[in-house]
């Protein structure tokens, strides 16, 4: 099973791959996203995605400002307004 992860900012897609799991820095707490998340949406707070690419695995930090995710079927999208990596 995996999620299909996007990062995107407004220059540039960032990220667009299938992982495990990705927490995301949401500004009412950060969340974890795995693959059948029901349908949500938040805004973004600054900090850290990680991103988990196989379960156990060490997770990868993505610093981002600012944004909004979305879950939907088809995965996750956050949408950031800077991201570095």
């Amino acid at each position: 099973m995996s999620l299909h992860f996007e990062l995107v900012t407004p220059a540039r897609l960032v990220r667009s791959e299938e992982v495990h799991m990705v927490v995301v820095p949401g500004t009412d707490g950060e969340f974890g996203v795995l693959e059948g998340h029901a349908p949500f949406m938040s805004t973004v707070k600054d900090g850290a995605i990680k991103l988990y690419r196989t379960a156990g695995a060490a997770p990868e930090e993505i610093q981002v400002q600012g944004g909004f995710a979305e879950v939907t079927a088809k995965g996750l999208t956050v949408l950031a307004e800077h991201a570095e990596g």
